[in-house]
């Protein structure tokens, strides 16, 4: 096999980009150390020698893309303002989905057997904790029970995690237009609530006895 010559860490930057790609592409367990070799123009003993097989490789590839997600939701939500921290944090997240879209592909496929940690999962609940934080804020300002802002944090965070997978593949509208729908929803939707809501069948009780 023709080899191009590159330093050792110019391969490993390349061998990361291939592997990111492949397991975007595929998911970790349909790629092969053999296609990551073909398709970086390699044999399989270079891949092994840089990251000790396909494990690794992934490990890297999760690590480095958490770590940029991360970064930017963190920076996103470094503020007291709930408003601006919720259209900041979306924007940010879909900031990176349009610029990394392979990476954060990687993060929503298949992980190996039993791996509990890291992925895109790691990165929302860390975002959750700090909006958390601004929730209870608005709800203690607002005399709501601010015991429910975790709740509140998660269903805000998955909300915005489950339409980034849709718009990664929809394609449209452009990112600040759907940043603004997002926000729109959310906060309007914030801005509305109960102190105390009522499920269903207590509402339907209350009708049933003022008729």
């Amino acid at each position: 096999m023709a080899t191009t010559r590159m330093s050792g860490p110019q391969r490993r930057r390349q061998l990361i980009g291939v592997g990111r790609s492949l397991f975007a592409e595929r998911g970790y367990q349909a790629t092969t150390v053999e296609e990551i070799a073909d398709r970086a123009g390699v044999t399989k003993p270079v891949v092994y020698e840089h990251f000790g097989g396909k494990d690794g490789l992934y490990t890297v590839v999760v690590d480095r893309e958490i770590e940029e997600l991360s970064a930017r939701m963190g920076a996103a939500v470094a503020t007291n303002q709930a408003r601006v921290a919720g259209e900041q944090a979306a924007l940010a997240f879909l900031t990176y989905i349009d610029e990394r879209g392979d990476g954060f592909r990687v993060l929503v496929r298949d992980a190996p057997a039993g791996r509990s940690e890291g992925g895109l999962a790691t990165v929302m609940s860390d975002v959750a904790v700090r909006v958390e934080q601004l929730l209870r804020e608005t709800f203690a300002e607002r005399g709501f029970d601010d015991q429910a802002a975790p709740m509140y944090a998660r269903m805000l965070i998955g909300a915005v995690a489950f339409v980034g997978e849709w718009w990664l593949e929809a394609g449209k509208p452009d990112r600040d237009r759907m940043a603004a729908h997002v926000v729109n929803l959310l906060w309007n939707g914030l801005r509305g609530l109960e102190a105390e809501p009522a499920p269903l069948r207590i509402l339907a009780d209350r009708d049933q006895a003022a008729s």
